[in-house]
Order: structure tokens, then C-alpha cells, then sequence
């Protein structure tokens, strides 16, 4: 029983998302002057197509008919191998990498505050609209 209309889901997805690309900024920032790192991203397409995936049920009157469900276990991080900003073959861009973090904290906290006004309804509702 979807008791919140599957919102509470999207927004969790989400800050999943936004939890992933906060950590592999950070990875990359981190690994600034390392020789020879290459720079990594999360592809926001990957994790949608995955998450529609996982979402996916099929009716299996087979055991050899495919499975609907993803079986990667590992997030869609991609590397960039084809760039290099640096003459020791690191291609971190500490700009960029600000800036991606600059706007992924903008988007948690859309998120959060989201989260956070769908919580206050309930509260509202709970107490009779008091």
C-alpha cells in the first residue's frame, strides 16, 4: 500500500542521488594533485534508468525469461579518462568541482526542505488541522 503516493520514495531517491555526487565531488577534490586521477561524475541518466529498472515488476512464467530488475550493485559513477588539466595527467578541474558542489547543496536542501514540508502535513493532518 503506497500510503504517500510514492512522494516520500522520489524524494529518498533523490537525496540518494544527491548523496552520490556529494561523495565522488568530494573524491575528486580530494584527489586534485594526484598524478595521473581521473576526474569522476555521477551520470544522472544511469541512476534514473536504474531506478526505473528496480522499479520495473514483470510476470515471469519462466525461470529462463529475463529479469526486469537491475543486477548492477555499483552506482553510475563514470570516469572522464579523455581529459587532462594538468600536466601530470590529472584531469580534476577544482572550478568545476566547486561549482558541482555549490549546486548539488542547493539541490539537497530543496530536497530536504521538501522532505521536511511533507512531514509538517502530516503533522497538520494528524493533529485535525490545528
Amino acid at each position: 500500500m503506497k500510503l504517500f503516493s510514492g512522494s516520500f520514495s522520489a524524494i529518498e531517491k533523490g537525496l540518494d542521488y544527491s548523496a552520490l555526487k556529494q561523495k565522488v565531488v568530494a573524491n575528486n577534490i580530494a584527489n586534485a594533485d594526484t598524478p595521473n586521477y581521473k576526474s569522476k561524475e555521477v551520470s544522472f541518466k544511469k541512476m534514473f534508468d536504474e531506478t526505473l529498472a528496480d522499479q520495473m515488476a514483470a510476470y515471469r512464467t519462466d525461470s529462463r525469461h529475463f529479469s526486469f530488475q537491475s543486477s548492477r550493485n555499483h552506482p553510475a559513477v563514470v570516469t572522464n579518462r579523455n581529459l587532462s588539466f594538468n600536466q601530470n595527467g590529472n584531469s580534476v578541474d577544482v572550478d568545476k568541482e566547486m561549482s558541482d558542489l555549490a549546486t548539488n547543496q542547493i539541490y539537497y536542501n530543496a530536497l530536504v526542505d521538501r522532505m521536511g514540508s511533507k512531514f509538517n502535513s502530516l503533522t497538520n493532518v494528524i493533529k485535525g488541522g490545528r
